[in-house]
């Protein structure tokens, strides 16, 4: 029988670092052992956890600001020890949760621009753990719902919007590694210490499915496919890195769908997960290489691919969620790599096309900003998949959903700009952005010529919104005619006709 190449359209995707100038340098990370990427990226900003005394910090950049990260830049350093883990909110980019040490989760607000100054007080104060916090992952499509997991062996799931407690999940006996959500929230996966895999109604706490993963004693990772295959990195007994893929079935019986040997390094294989190509990337925590896998249905499921290779070992790495990649340049996916010297590199990972066309085939609709649904709704019993965008259209969308909770006061409904804008009585919404902007510029600075200026700028956009409403109700007026001249004209048709 001949050999026949398995056909893949990402078959040569191949990285590339930008040039030095176009990265981050000079950044102080953290120099903490724990297993952590110390990094995560969203369009708007990156967020490096970096190495600081007396307490914990972590660095945001705007991502339009690349270069020499100055030594006295803002920080956020609100925590009383050193920050483990951090992740950017899926619903709204200016909000992102750090876990601690100090046993706290915490939840922050990043201005428009930016740090200007240090950031110390949190929107959200999350305190139910006993002992430190090794992570926290926010719900894929509920709007607030957050996940933290501590050494205390307990996940809890708060509502970060009313820093409420919604359940405490306490099945586990020993150390957790991690935990992930599945795509539309309804179950997590936890690996741990005891080196089982845990399946868990995150609302109950109830274990659904459990077995025992990778034989090693090095930590495990797990993360859920799109499909709900789970995907897991751990050790051999013989200490060799591997990847395995597992069902509910599978998993019961001990015996995975799929599993390989990658090699004998001692570093913890983090994996991450671009739902929209299917593709899984192995980033190791000491290695130079980025290894990339494609999940399929066909046997054996995982697909090596390809790796990019550098010379430099990374200390962590972040991905760029799809809405952040650049579609002119068939970029698939982004990762932000901390080196040990202070840089952090940005490399693209690219589908070679030669038309300059936006590509429909890698670009499937993605994960918007918008939540799906509350986290009453799915606290509830309700289960969505995230509420899905067209990425060519997500280039032009501005538009940030409110962490909003109905029934109870929100503490993340703060402005998402400058805090105690006054809100202009009797201005169209259209025009309130201007109004605002206009009026907090008068009240801080008061002089008589800016107030004109700002009053008489006001009185131009009210204008013109009352020529745009003329126009439209002139038009209207135009169609109402015609309309009642067309019911004229069939009434007296019918007229006519019953007279015959």
């Amino acid at each position: 029988m001949a050999f026949r190449m398995r056909q893949s359209k990402f078959r040569h995707v191949f990285g590339t670092a930008l040039k030095r100038h176009e990265c981050y340098d000079n950044i102080r990370i953290t120099k903490s052992t724990w297993d952590s990427t110390f990094c995560d990226v969203n369009p708007k900003f990156l967020a490096i956890i970096t190495e600081a005394a007396g307490g914990g910090a972590f660095l945001v950049i705007p991502i339009d600001k690349p270069g020499r990260i100055e030594p006295d830049t803002p920080l956020v350093c609100g925590h009383k020890a050193a920050v483990l883990d951090l992740q950017w909110c899926p619903h709204n980019d200016h909000v992102i949760a750090s876990a601690s040490e100090d046993c706290t989760v915490k939840v922050w607000q990043i201005p428009d621009n930016g740090l200007t100054i240090n950031l110390t007080e949190p929107i959200a104060d999350l305190v139910g753990h006993q002992r430190r916090v090794g992570q926290v992952a926010w719900h894929p499509s509920a709007n607030g719902v957050l996940m933290s997991i501590g050494a205390d062996c307990k996940v809890l799931i708060w509502n970060a919007g009313t820093s409420e407690l919604i359940s405490e999940i306490e099945c586990h006996q020993d150390l957790i590694y991690n935990a992930a959500w599945n795509y539309d929230g309804s179950r997590i996966a936890t690996a741990g210490k005891d080196k089982m895999i845990r399946l868990i109604d995150p609302r109950t706490g109830e274990i659904i499915a459990s077995g025992k993963g990778h034989e090693g004693a090095k930590p495990q990772r797990v993360l859920f496919l799109k499909d709900g295959r789970i995907f897991t990195t751990g050790f051999s007994r013989m200490s060799d890195r591997q990847y395995a893929l597992w069902d509910v079935e599978s998993l019961q019986r001990g015996k995975p769908l799929s599993q390989e040997d990658i090699d004998q390094s001692n570093g913890v294989l983090f994996p991450f997960y671009d739902v929209d190509t299917n593709m899984v990337y192995l980033c190791g925590k000491g290695d130079s290489a980025i290894r990339y896998f494609e999940c399929t249905d066909e046997f054996p499921f995982i697909h090596y691919l390809n790796m990019y290779q550098s010379s430099d070992p990374q200390r962590g790495i972040g991905m760029m969620p799809k809405r952040g990649v650049n579609v002119s340049q068939c970029e698939i996916s982004r990762f932000y790599k901390l080196h040990n010297t202070g840089l952090c590199e940005v490399i693209q990972m690219t589908v070679p096309r030669k038309s300059e066309l936006f590509q429909d085939d890698l670009y499937p609709d993605t994960a918007s900003e918008n939540p799906a649904i509350s986290a009453e709704e799915w606290l509830d019993g309700k289960d969505s998949a995230p509420a899905l965008v067209s990425v060519r259209d997500s280039l032009y969308n501005d538009k940030r959903q409110d962490l909003k909770v109905v029934k109870r006061p929100n503490a993340l409904m703060r402005s998402k700009t400058t805090a105690n804008r006054h809100t202009i009585v009797g201005v169209p919404d259209s025009l309130q952005g201007n109004g605002t902007a206009s009026m907090t510029s008068a009240t801080t600075n008061p002089s008589p010529a800016v107030v004109h200026s700002s009053t008489q700028e006001l009185i131009e956009k009210l204008q013109d919104e009352i020529r745009r409403l003329k126009v439209i109700v002139k038009g209207h007026e135009k169609r109402i005619k015609t309309l009642e001249d067309q019911v004229a004209h069939c009434m007296g048709t019918a007229g006519d006709d019953d007279e015959d």
